[in-house]
C-alpha cells in the first residue's frame, strides 16, 4: 500500500462546540492535539464569525455547515455551481435561523404550540465526529436539549445529524434519540433551500400523492391529488405531499437535474413565496423531505431518516 500524507488542521477557535474525533476508514492515525478534525474538514469562522465547518472533497465537491443551526448553507458539485441557495435577507447574528441552504425543522414542522418549526434552528449543535473515507470527508453534528428547548418543550433529547460529502453527492442522516425517562413525540423535515430559475423550475415524482394544499389559506388546507407529471411554479406554491415516493426529481431550470431520495421522510413539501418575497423568489425554490406526521418515542427509543442528493 502507498504512504499517504495527511494533514490535520487544528481549530483556532475556543469553542465547546468543537469536540470532534478523528477516524479514517481502513488506518489509524495517531492525532496528538484532541481538537484535530479529519482531512477534508476545517473550522473556520463565517459569517457574524459564527463558527462553519468547510467540507472539501478530493474530487473537487465543498460543502459549508454553521454550527449554529446545524445549517448547510452551501453545496458545490466540481464544476463550481452551488445548487443551494441563502436569501440575501439572511442574517448571522443568532437573533434568527439562518434563511437558506438546508434548515432543521424540530421538534415541530410549521407552526403550533411553539414557535415556527420549533428550536433546532436556534441552536448551536456541536462536531462531536469527523471522518475522511477515500477522500470524501463527513462530520457528525450533536444537539441536545437545554434550558432554551426546555422552555418550550420540556424533554431530553438527542439529535445526531451526519453529514457525507461525495464528488456528486451529499448526504445526510438525522437520528434522534429519547434520553428522557417518558415518552415524547415530535415532527420534523428538512427545509432545503435549491438555487433555481423559478420559471424553468419542474418537480417529478409526485403524481398520485395526496395533497394538502396551502394557497390560499394555510391554517385550512385543502386535500386533493397531485395529477401532473411535472409541477411547475408559475406564482404562490405550498403544498404538502403525504406518503411521498423515496425520490423525486427537480429541475432546477439552470442545467441542472437534482436527484432527492430519501429513508424515512414520508412526505414532501414544495414552496415558493412568489411576491411575498419579490427580492428572490425567482432564485430558488424549496423541495422538502418532511415527517407532518407526529413520530411518539418511547425511553431510549430512536428514529432515523436519511436524504440524498445527487446529479449525473
Amino acid at each position: 500500500m502507498a504512504m499517504v500524507s495527511m494533514k490535520f488542521f487544528v481549530p483556532s477557535l475556543n469553542s465547546p462546540n468543537l469536540r470532534p474525533t478523528k477516524r479514517y476508514s481502513g488506518m489509524a492515525v495517531a492525532a496528538s492535539n484532541q481538537d484535530a478534525v479529519a482531512l477534508g474538514v476545517t473550522v473556520t469562522q463565517g459569517e457574524g464569525n459564527l463558527p462553519k465547518l468547510l467540507l472539501t472533497s478530493d474530487h473537487g465537491s465543498e460543502a459549508e455547515i454553521y454550527l449554529f443551526g446545524g445549517c448547510i448553507t452551501s453545496w458545490k458539485v466540481p464544476s463550481g455551481r452551488d445548487l443551494l441557495f441563502v436569501r440575501p435577507d439572511a442574517v448571522f447574528d443568532k437573533k434568527k435561523p439562518i434563511s437558506g441552504g438546508i434548515p432543521h425543522c424540530f421538534p415541530q414542522f410549521g407552526p403550533g404550540l411553539m414557535q415556527q418549526h420549533g428550536f433546532a434552528r436556534n441552536m448551536d449543535w456541536s462536531l462531536v465526529e469527523s471522518e475522511n473515507v477515500e477522500g470524501n470527508p463527513n462530520v457528525t453534528l450533536e444537539l441536545k436539549d437545554g434550558p432554551y428547548s426546555r422552555a418550550m418543550w420540556d424533554f431530553s433529547f438527542q439529535a445526531r445529524y451526519k453529514v457525507v460529502l461525495n464528488t456528486k453527492s451529499l448526504s445526510t442522516e438525522l437520528k434522534v434519540t429519547n434520553t428522557d425517562n417518558k415518552p415524547f413525540t415530535f415532527s420534523t423535515a428538512l427545509h432545503s433551500y435549491f438555487r433555481a430559475s423559478i420559471t424553468g423550475v419542474s418537480v417529478k415524482g409526485l403524481k398520485g400523492c395526496k395533497t394538502l394544499n396551502k394557497d390560499p389559506d394555510p391554517k385550512n388546507p385543502i386535500e386533493g391529488r397531485e395529477e401532473r407529471d411535472a409541477i411547475t411554479f408559475p406564482g404562490f406554491v405550498d403544498c404538502i405531499y403525504l406518503d411521498a415516493p423515496n425520490e423525486v426529481h427537480l429541475d432546477n431550470g439552470l442545467g441542472d437535474v437534482i436527484s432527492i431520495r430519501n429513508t424515512n421522510w414520508s412526505d414532501a413539501v414544495l414552496w415558493n413565496p412568489h411576491l411575498q418575497m419579490e427580492a428572490c423568489y425567482k432564485d430558488f425554490v424549496c423541495v422538502e423531505n418532511a415527517k407532518i406526521g407526529t413520530i411518539q418515542l418511547e425511553p431510549e427509543q430512536s428514529w432515523i431518516a436519511k436524504q440524498h442528493l445527487s446529479i449525473a
